[in-house]
């Protein structure tokens, strides 16, 4: 059997990170990262940071360790000036203690296009003089498709009320077209007991032959098969009288005596 070293397989080897080692992890976020201390000077950034100050026009070899970034900040002016004294004042309140983290996402457009950032200020752990971490992350990515989800729901709300429109509108034609429908089964009911079987009673009580009498009562079968379903719809009183009642009924609207 072998000799089995004194370290336990349970045992974990410590980790020791060098200054090196935090610098590379530094350079590698993609959030533009400075540590400040309590008068607002900046004491150490990241690469990110100082890609986008070149980007922004200063110089390669420019360096903004020891630049007070409050004042930066207090003297911005322009359309970023009014984030820039946000971003000041919540780095005092975090300073002060007021507050234990400071957030606030806001445009910053150029040239190539529009951006928004995040910036997030925190105070370092530990004790110690006073020392602050002023991140501002992109989030460009984000805000246009949080404008590309209002767009969309803006548009649906639209189309929504045009469909209810359209619906409301429906309704009203299709509540006419009932109107219609009706008025002209009542008429046609009307016409056909008023104009139609009166004539059709006189002919039954018309000496025919059995042949022509037959005829007649086909032909009084096939109206009533006719206005049969109207009828049933249709609860006017005139409308349920008999042929004969409704020949009184309109020799009485004209005028005519009882006799």
């Amino acid at each position: 059997m072998s000799k089995r070293d004194n370290t336990s397989e349970n045992e974990q080897t410590p980790l020791f990170y060098s200054i090196e080692d935090a610098r590379t992890v530094l350079d590698s976020l993609s959030a533009h990262i400075a540590i400040v201390n309590e008068d607002g000077v900046i004491l150490d950034t990241n690469r990110a940071w100082r890609n986008f100050a070149v980007k922004s026009g200063i110089p390669v070899d420019y360096t903004s360790i020891g630049d007070n970034y409050l004042e930066i900040c207090d003297a911005s002016t322009g359309e970023d000036g009014e984030n820039a004294r946000a971003v000041a004042a919540g780095i005092r309140d975090v300073i002060a203690g007021r507050t234990d983290e400071f957030l606030l996402d806001y445009p910053c457009h150029s040239t190539d296009g529009p951006h928004w950032y995040y910036a997030r200020v925190l105070r370092m752990s530990g004790e110690g003089p006073v020392r602050l971490v002023v991140s501002h992350e992109e989030i460009t990515a984000l805000k246009l498709t949080e404008e590309a989800l209002r767009e969309s729901e803006a548009r649906l709300t639209a189309q929504k009320v045009e469909v209810e429109e359209a619906n409301i509108a429906l309704k009203v034609l299709l509540k006419q077209r009932e109107g219609d429908k009706s008025d002209l089964e009542q008429k046609v009911i009307t016409n056909v007991k008023e104009m139609v079987l009166p004539y059709v009673e006189k002919l039954k009580r018309v000496n025919l032959k059995a042949k022509d009498k037959r005829v007649v009562e086909i032909i009084e079968s096939h109206l009533q098969d006719i206005i049969s379903p109207m009828m049933q719809k249709l609860a006017n009183a005139n409308i349920i009288l008999t042929p004969q009642e409704i020949q009184v009924a309109s020799l009485v609207k004209d005028g005519k005596s009882s006799k």
